[in-house]
């Protein structure tokens, strides 16, 4: 009934991590000996990073730890909650930089877009639960934390930090969800990475309009360097990340002028 006044209110799913979190051993009969939430975290993640999103259940991980399903929700009340769960503890694989220490809080903004990038490309399951989920966990919050911290250094006014903070993340975000789906498009096409960017150029240039946008002018490919899968997106994104850092340099200027 719970769940059915807060769909019909519109009322978001509350977070795991804002649940009492109090053992309980009703559903399962009592607590199944050799399982902890830490345990079932992960070998969720070990799960979602084999076999993907849309192809994760409680029915698998169960299988996978070899225990019924009803065992695993002792732990978790909701396939959602254990989602949240592993969610957070991928954020608890960056290494973040000590704003404290006197760094370059450039080196450091590069750091932390560098570290989430490669989250994102390394679990390609996490964007879309990055997109659903409060990300109030700790590793999330750890992760914000110095974020905000690291461009708050940066000398703009306080009122432009969450700009910032947006721009840089969110490019990276979309930057790194479009590079770690790419392996599995080529994968499913039975093809290398640059195999399947080759067809794919070679497909979309045969409508006339489409080559007008793709084809790059001539000699522009020898000039920015790097022509493989491999290389293009790190030459892009370190770029277009130097572009981000010079239009906050720029914007902090322009407010101490």
């Amino acid at each position: 009934m719970a769940r059915a006044a807060e769909r019909s209110t519109g009322a978001p799913r509350p977070s795991v991590w804002l649940k009492d979190r109090a053992p309980r051993g009703g559903r399962g009969g009592g607590q199944p000996s050799g399982l902890d939430r830490e345990r079932i975290t992960g070998v969720t993640v070990r799960l979602l990073d084999a076999e993907g999103l849309a192809a994760f259940s409680m029915r698998r991980l169960a299988a996978e730890l070899k225990v019924t399903a009803m065992s695993v929700y002792w732990y978790v009340d909701t396939k959602d909650d254990l989602l949240e769960l592993a969610l957070d503890r991928a954020f608890g694989e960056l290494t973040l930089p000590d704003p404290a220490t006197g760094e370059d809080w450039r080196d450091q903004l590069r750091t932390l877009a560098r570290e989430y990038r490669a989250l994102l490309v390394r679990h390609p399951w996490l964007s879309p639960l990055a997109g659903r989920f409060l990300n109030v966990g700790p590793n999330a919050l750890g992760f914000s934390q110095v974020v905000q911290q690291v461009i708050g250094r940066a000398g703009l006014p306080a009122h432009g930090v969450t700009g910032a903070v947006s721009a840089v993340f969110q490019f990276v975000y979309g930057y790194g969800t479009i590079e770690g789906h790419f392996p599995a498009r080529a994968a499913a096409a039975g093809v290398t990475a640059d195999e399947y960017h080759r067809h794919a150029m070679r497909e979309a240039t045969r409508s006339p309009d489409a080559s007008e946008v793709i084809e790059e002018p001539a000699g522009a490919g020898e000039a920015r360097g790097g022509d493989t899968v491999e290389e293009m997106p790190e030459r892009d994104f370190a770029f277009a990340l130097d572009l981000l850092v010079a239009g906050i340099e720029a914007m902090a200027a322009r407010g101490r002028g």
